[in-house]
């Protein structure tokens, strides 16, 4: 079967809730979504939201990536969406991600400011601000971390975070477990 890409824009209908965890609530629900459907699809790709709008770029089978790009289009959180490129491709570029979400960013940032972007609009993407965001997105997922989530809400000391705040406390409580396993077998001895 042949290969293809799509990149779309698209507007939320919802309205921005607080962020839990760096992902605003109601695209946590449609990255839990992507990323199962995706993997049983073979798809990959990214997506990024910001400014109530959607950028998502999906790699696969050309059925797979038409059927997905179907169901999103009957989807009742997008409104207005847009094909931004559509075509055939050799080889899949996102080997790793189902659905690789790309949070608020001093990359996504740079990225506007350089092409003198007020806002992120991806529905007036040219065709290489569609590759470069594309770019951004397939770097991250190359790095196997998240974009720079260096936040502005951050002061001047804020650094980003390797790890979220959940994985933190898991690894210092596996850490004091084994500190006290080591104590209590030297104390055998």
């Amino acid at each position: 079967m042949p290969l293809m890409r799509l990149a779309y824009a698209s507007e939320a209908t919802f309205e921005d809730k607080p962020v839990n965890q760096g992902v605003e609530p109601h695209v946590a629900r449609i990255l839990l979504t992507s990323r199962r459907n995706n993997a049983r699809s073979h798809l990959v790709g990214g997506l990024y939201y910001g400014d109530g709008r959607f950028f998502q770029y999906l790699e696969g089978e050309e059925s797979d990536v038409l059927s997905t790009f179907e169901r999103i289009k009957q989807d009742e959180r997008h409104q207005n969406i847009f094909t931004l490129m559509e075509g055939p491709l050799e080889s899949p570029t996102f080997t790793s991600w189902s659905m690789k979400y790309v949070p608020l960013s001093s990359d996504v940032r740079r990225f506007l400011e350089r092409n003198g972007l007020e806002r992120f609009n991806p529905s007036e993407f040219t065709e290489s601000q569609c590759e470069e965001m594309i770019e951004l997105i397939r770097q991250s997922s190359h790095d196997q971390k998240l974009v720079n989530h260096d936040e502005e809400t951050g002061g001047a000391n804020s650094r980003p975070q390797a790890f979220s705040p959940g994985l933190r406390f898991g690894l210092m409580a596996a850490g004091i477990a084994l500190l006290g396993a080591l104590i209590y077998a030297g104390s055998l001895l």
